[in-house]
């Protein structure tokens, strides 16, 4: 059984649309040339000496670099630069980690890659910014509602130096977060929209009533979610529905000259659909999660090897993300004070009988309903494994509600 964790708390905001926004790319693409120059700096030292280089190595190398050939990095804030290498580290960290364990695991994790050109998503801000959340001197202040401030360098041709610049920021601010601020990030998606994250350490809870009330979640690929007490909840797969849209949206980036202008056009629609499509599953999960712990004080599922099922099932794997749903069920549990638990992928749920506990080793993919020979008891296949999950986490003593 794993429970999880959460120390902190983000808050997503869009930034608004505005000629001042082309800084923000700029920053991008640098970001993108430290991080490949710096991969391709730990690849060599690998090479040379036969172990990783480490970030302790290559900070040092930053900061020679910004005095000498790179200066048109140094306009850039230097813990920005050294969040790249920083994220490159973990990434190395968690490869290396991998490899320990005997390459086990849900999930295959690989070593860092190189970014092409547009493919850095976030830059991270630990120092050099302010946000305000509300009108400074009143309702007529330059300075509106929803402004975050970053600082950067720009070369003085009078000074011949660089002299710090500060850029207004503005955002969409729909709600307030709590907590200290630790740090922000500024992202830009696949569609070219930019965001900002803002990282708190807000650990407060917000309680709800106790149900006294347990469950156990089923996932499959017809039914996506079955309860223990027999209610099956469906999955609207938005993929699947959007799927005539996209095959258009495709055949018109590959009718278009790659690199035009009208390739762009073409690209960026293309992102904006599966950035579309990506939100309305999210928020069909956040819908569903928030349910569950309304009605619920302890909520069991099953870990699963979800990318083995994807060699099996492909992209509606994939659609249904049932990945995905479990940490936004994690995260919830945490905030509304609920218990989450799941219990091991090699526990026996389908086969035994939830009555008397027999297993019935012929059961096959095929049999959703089946009678158990040992006490004769009717079981919808599911459900029965709903039970058999809430008391593997439960104990036996957990009866059918």
């Amino acid at each position: 059984m794993k429970k999880r964790k959460q120390n902190r708390r983000t808050y997503q905001y869009q930034i608004r649309e505005h000629p001042q926004n082309m800084r923000l790319g700029n920053m991008f693409d640098d970001l993108e040339d430290v991080h490949n120059h710096f991969l391709a700096v730990g690849k060599r030292y690998y090479r040379i000496y036969g172990k990783y280089a480490g970030r302790y190595r290559l900070q040092p190398h930053l900061t020679k670099l910004l005095e000498r050939t790179h200066q048109h990095w140094a306009w850039i804030p230097r813990d920005t630069l050294d969040a790249v290498i920083i994220r490159i580290h973990i990434s190395y960290e968690r490869f290396f980690e991998w490899i320990k364990k005997g390459r086990r695991g849900n999930r295959r994790v690989g070593p860092p890659k190189f970014k092409r050109r547009g493919k850095l998503r976030s830059a991270k801000f630990q120092t050099g910014y302010k946000v305000w959340v509300k009108p400074q001197d009143g309702e007529n202040s330059p300075i509106p509602k929803g402004t975050v401030r970053l600082s950067f360098k720009e070369w003085s041709e009078d000074k011949q130096k660089f002299v710090f610049v500060r850029r207004d920021i503005l955002y969409h601010h729909h709600r307030d977060w709590h907590g200290n601020v630790r740090y922000i990030q500024v992202g830009r998606d696949a569609a070219g929209e930019y965001w900002l994250y803002v990282v708190t350490d807000n650990t407060s809870k917000e309680v709800l009533s106790a149900t006294g009330e347990s469950v156990g979640v089923d996932f499959g690929m017809e039914t996506y979610l079955t309860l223990n007490t027999g209610e099956r909840i469906q999955h609207p797969q938005p993929l699947k529905h959007s799927l005539t849209q996209l095959r258009k949206l495709n055949k018109a980036v590959s009718r278009k000259v790659k690199g035009s202008g009208n390739w762009w056009r073409a690209v960026r629609d293309l992102a904006r659909i599966y950035t579309k499509i990506a939100n309305q599953r999210k928020d069909w999960h956040y819908k569903r999660a928030t349910d569950l712990c309304r009605r619920f004080d302890t909520i069991v599922t099953e870990t699963l090897n979800l990318e083995a099922m994807k060699r099996l099932w492909g992209r509606k794997v994939s659609d249904l993300a049932f990945g995905q749903f479990v940490e936004i069920l994690a995260f919830k549990c945490i905030k509304h004070n609920r218990e989450f638990v799941q219990v091991g992928q090699w526990t026996p749920t389908t086969k035994p009988c939830s009555d008397c506990g027999h297993p019935n080793e012929n059961l096959s993919l095929s049999d959703r309903q089946w009678t158990c020979p040992e006490c004769g008891s009717d079981h919808d296949r599911d459900v029965n494994a709903a039970i058999n999950i809430l008391r593997a986490a439960l104990g036996p003593s957990v009866e059918q509600t």
